[in-house]
């Protein structure tokens, strides 16, 4: 595969996932646990969320034309929701706006929605119309290898960048997925202007 159709793949998706902002949640999470509590909980996690993704990305287009929906009605809506989340991101000052402590933190919320939200899923639906299945299905692998590694030594991805850097990053991830998302608002509007024309 051309590797620019690896990165044009896979940076939108690692952006749109943003595990490095999601680590510091996750050891909000597991502190006080074993080691093997804190890797059954990452299994459970990135399973649950690869799980999600396969089905979406399988099952996503099926659905939407059940529905009626053009992949580019979806690709205005998703840009706007994915607009909307990155801007409250952007806005946000709680580290753990995200959390909900009463749940089953494996699955919900670390799998669904922290690792694998709305965002991600409407990125991943957006790359498999643009690209193909196979890039989206190799960069989805690959950013699932670093959740995966960032998740087991999210103790120490976080002493490294501080709590600081780990902000800083998760709001420039989320400016990053604002002007994606703005991206895809555009095409998607372009293009059915041009169909409209013809």
């Amino acid at each position: 595969m051309d590797i620019n159709i690896f990165l044009l793949t896979f940076i939108p998706l690692f952006v749109a996932m943003d595990i490095i902002g999601t680590t510091p949640i996750f050891i909000g999470f597991t502190q006080g646990i074993s080691s093997f509590q804190r890797k059954r909980l990452i299994i459970e996690a990135c399973l649950a969320a690869f799980i999600v993704a396969i089905a979406f990305l399988f099952g996503g287009k099926a659905v939407l034309r059940f529905l009626g929906i053009t992949i580019n009605d979806f690709r205005i809506a998703g840009g706007m929701v994915l607009l909307t989340l990155s801007i409250y991101d952007i806005l946000s000052t709680a580290s753990d706006s995200r959390r909900n402590p009463h749940t089953n933190v494996g699955v919900v919320p670390l799998g669904i929605p922290l690792i694998m939200g709305p965002a991600a899923l409407t990125t991943i639906l957006i790359l498999v119309d643009k690209y193909g299945y196979i890039p989206t299905i190799i960069s989805m692998l690959s950013n699932f290898i670093i959740v995966v590694l960032v998740l087991v030594n999210a103790k120490w991805v976080a002493k490294v960048l501080g709590e600081g850097g780990t902000k800083a990053f998760a709001k420039i991830a989320s400016l990053f997925l604002a002007a994606y998302a703005v991206m895809m608002i555009r095409e998607g509007i372009n293009i059915i202007i041009e169909n409209f024309k013809g």
